[in-house]
C-alpha cells in the first residue's frame, strides 16, 4: 500500500496552486520595510531560513530566522513570523505568548484552534496542506510558496517544475549512496537542510549539510566513491570538479530548487522502503514535539 507521505509529495502542485490564490492584503504578512523574525522548529525552522533570505535580498527589510527555542529575547522586531504545521509545538507558542505586546504577530499552522494559532494576532490556516505523515513534505513547501508568492514570485513557472519533479525518474545513484551531503547557496542553504532532514527522518539516512561555499573548508573531507553531493541552485564554480575528485558522484537540476526538493523528497520515500522501513512512521518521531512544563522548583 501506497505511503501517505508519497501521497503528500504527489500533490504539493495542486496545493501550491491553492496557496497563490489566497495572496491579499488580508494575510497581513510582512510589508516591505519591516524588521522581521521568523521562526520554527524542525522543517519550519529550514523553511524560516529560506523566506528570511529570499525577503532581506529582495530589499524588503531585516529579516532573521531562527529555531524557535534560540530566539533572542533582546532584539526587537516588528513582526514576528511563527511556523508550525501543527500548531502545538511547545517553542513556538511559548515564544508568541512571551512577546505578545512586543511585536506584531502572524502565525502559519496546518490546523486552526491549535495554541500556536491562538497565541498569534493573526493566522494563516493552511488545512488543505496538512498531512498524516509525521515526515513534512507538503505542508512545509506549500508554506514557502505562499511565502514567495507574497514576495512577487511567479508560481506558475514553480508548479510547471514541480510536475516536472514529479515526472522524471528518481536518482538511482542516490537511492544507493552510502552517504549524501546536501549543499545550498543563500536562501537555498534552508533547502539543503530540508533535504537532508527528510533523508534522515525518513530513511535512517547518514546525511549532512552546508552552505556550498563551505563545503571546502572541511565537509569535503568525508566524500569518497560510492557517497554523492547533492546541490541545490547555483553552486560555485569548480565544485563539480572538486567532488568527482573524491570519487563521489554530483547531483544538480535546472530546476527550481523548491521543485527540485520534491526529488529529495522522492529519494528519501526510495530508501525507506528500500530498507524496509515505513516512511511515514519513522524511528523516535512524533508529529508534534509538546514539552513538559518546567518544574518550578528546579
Amino acid at each position: 500500500m501506497a505511503s501517505h507521505v508519497s501521497a503528500e509529495i504527489a500533490s504539493q502542485p495542486d496545493s501550491w496552486r491553492r496557496v497563490g490564490e489566497l495572496i491579499g492584503p488580508e494575510l497581513a504578512l510582512p510589508i516591505p520595510g519591516e524588521r522581521v523574525a521568523v521562526v520554527g522548529c524542525g522543517t519550519s525552522w529550514f523553511m524560516a531560513m529560506a523566506y528570511a533570505c529570499l525577503r532581506e535580498s529582495a530589499g524588503q527589510g531585516w529579516t532573521d530566522a531562527f529555531a524557535a527555542s534560540e530566539f533572542p529575547a533582546a532584539r526587537q522586531y516588528d513582526v514576528i513570523v511563527a511556523i508550525s504545521r501543527s500548531g502545538t509545538t511547545t517553542e513556538v507558542s511559548d515564544l508568541l505568548t512571551d512577546r505578545v505586546g512586543a511585536a506584531r504577530s502572524v502565525a502559519i499552522v496546518g490546523v486552526d484552534g491549535t495554541p500556536v494559532a491562538e497565541a498569534a494576532d493573526r493566522r494563516i490556516v493552511l488545512d488543505f496542506a496538512d498531512e498524516q505523515s509525521v515526515v513534512q513534505t507538503r505542508y512545509a513547501t506549500t508554506t514557502l510558496a505562499l511565502l514567495r508568492a507574497h514576495l512577487g514570485h511567479d508560481l506558475t513557472r514553480l508548479i510547471d517544475h514541480a510536475e516536472r519533479a514529479l515526472s522524471q525518474p528518481v536518482p538511482a545513484a542516490a537511492v544507493r549512496a552510502e552517504q549524501l551531503t546536501f549543499l545550498g547557496h543563500g536562501w537555498t542553504v534552508g533547502v539543503a537542510h530540508e533535504a537532508a532532514l527528510k533523508l534522515r527522518e525518513a530513511a535512517q539516512s547518514w546525511t549532512e549539510s552546508y552552505p556550498a561555499y563551505d563545503y571546502r573548508h572541511g565537509p569535503i573531507a568525508i566524500s569518497a566513491p560510492g557517497r554523492l553531493v547533492w546541490g541545490f541552485g547555483n553552486m560555485p564554480d569548480g565544485l563539480r570538479a572538486d567532488v568527482q575528485r573524491t570519487g563521489a558522484s554530483f547531483l544538480d537540476s535546472d530546476l527550481d530548487p523548491l521543485a527540485h526538493l520534491i526529488t529529495a523528497q522522492r529519494v528519501a520515500v526510495a530508501r525507506a522502503e528500500a530498507l524496509g522501513l515505513d516512511p511515514d512512521r519513522p524511528r523516535s518521531l512524533t508529529r508534534s514535539v509538546i514539552l513538559e512544563p518546567a518544574d518550578p522548583r528546579a
